[in-house]
């Protein structure tokens, strides 16, 4: 009988490694995608720009839904606090209250920083898709840290409007987590490396709770993001977001 029960284990436990070894590059990059966003997700992030002579912290809540929909608000400080970011399919949307202005953003300024750190404009309200605007190909199996992760190389489509000229990540291969990840200019140049650590449980989903991206050309400097709270598949409607509620959420 313990022979039946071991021959049984080794078999799931292999075609579990066959079906994972099948996965195509697109297929991880997916997998890899829908674990942290979710049909619908509303997170609490602090963020800490981190420069050699000072630093500073911003917070934010952000709601999402599919790939289409976002509203990020800044809560602190209090210089920015009621600033908000929107994403409505193609469409995005900055609110200054201090000004009492609606911004439309164009794609020329997707690369810049986005409030000052080193994340970019396009990192933060995802105008891009790593899945539909990238060609996917997977370069090896490696490890990272403690990680066993599929090495993933994604180029641009020609018709994509992308900010990065390659990227390069690294996903591991249990509970498909980003664990690192290389941003290239169009002459593949390293411009960004970001790195995810600290898993935790958020539902079913294991994601990194805290993520650093630091520039390879300015030493001393980088952007942390410390999750606070993410909360998967709520209840939000299209309707949500939208420019009479980036003036009014709180």
């Amino acid at each position: 009988m313990k022979r039946i029960l071991v021959c049984v284990l080794l078999g799931v436990l292999c075609a579990a490694n066959l079906r994972a070894q099948s996965l195509s590059a697109t297929e991880i990059v997916k997998r890899a995608d829908e674990n942290r966003r979710g049909n619908s997700l509303y997170s609490e992030i602090k963020m800490t720009i981190v420069r050699p002579t000072w630093s500073r912290e911003i917070g934010m809540k952000a709601w999402a839904k599919g790939d289409d929909y976002s509203l990020t608000l800044i809560t602190s400080p209090a210089k920015e606090k009621g600033q908000a970011f929107l994403k409505r399919q193609k469409d995005l949307w900055n609110w200054q209250p201090g000004i009492g202005r609606m911004i439309k953003m164009s794609s020329s300024v997707m690369g810049q920083s986005w409030m000052g750190s080193d994340f970019t404009n396009d990192d933060m309200v995802r105008e891009s898709s790593s899945v539909k605007d990238y060609t996917h190909r997977l370069e090896k199996t490696e490890q990272v840290r403690e990680y066993d992760c599929y090495k993933v190389i994604l180029i641009p489509k020609e018709e994509a409007a992308v900010v990065w000229g390659k990227v390069v990540m690294w996903i591991s291969k249990e509970d498909f987590m980003e664990i690192k990840t290389e941003f290239y200019d169009e002459d593949e140049f390293l411009i960004n490396t970001f790195n995810g650590f600290d898993v935790r449980t958020y539902g079913r989903r294991k994601l990194m709770s805290h993520m650093e991206v630091v520039p390879a050309d300015k030493p001393n400097q980088k952007t942390v993001m410390t999750i606070i709270k993410y909360d998967f598949d709520v209840a939000v409607e299209e309707s949500f977001f939208s420019q009479q509620n980036m003036k009014k959420i709180n």
